[in-house]
């Protein structure tokens, strides 16, 4: 099993475990809430860890058919699982913070602080780069692979 594999296999627990215990935290919630729900972000933290925990499978797959060598896969499996993590934790934080229920909104809120205007756009365009980028190169590393056969 090749590294980028292992990565991705690694990631995936862990984001599953995320999932299921921010389910945990989810239904706490919801058991003490008159209208049965949880906060915004606490919710969003729980089925996003679920599904980046399948993306992360995919990843993985994608690494083990990938002709690309083991540094580029390794990188570009790094570079999306790190802004998966990324894109959980901060659902976490606004979920612990109970700051926002949208995080986009202006202006953009963490705790008590508001954030400088540009932090959140060059954020999400360094998340849309390192997502799309490194799903892609795996993505087609394995294209080429199996189709090349």
């Amino acid at each position: 099993m090749s590294l980028a594999e292992k990565i991705c296999l690694s990631a995936a627990l862990l984001f599953f475990m995320t999932g299921l215990l921010t389910g945990i935290w989810k239904y706490r919630h919801m058991a003490r809430s008159a209208d049965a729900t949880s906060p915004t972000y606490v919710d969003i933290a729980h089925r996003s860890s679920l599904l980046y925990s399948f993306a992360a499978l995919l990843l993985a797959a994608f690494s083990a058919h990938s002709v690309f060598p083991e540094w580029v896969n390794v990188t570009a499996a790094l570079a999306a699982l790190a802004f998966f993590a990324f894109a959980i934790s901060t659902y976490i934080i606004h979920g612990l913070l109970q700051d926002t229920d949208n995080q986009l909104r202006r202006p953009h809120r963490l705790g008590k602080r508001t954030l400088p205007p540009w932090i959140t756009g060059f954020s999400m365009l360094l998340l849309i780069i390192g997502e799309v980028g490194g799903a892609l190169v795996l993505g087609a590393g394995a294209m080429v692979g199996i189709w090349q056969g």
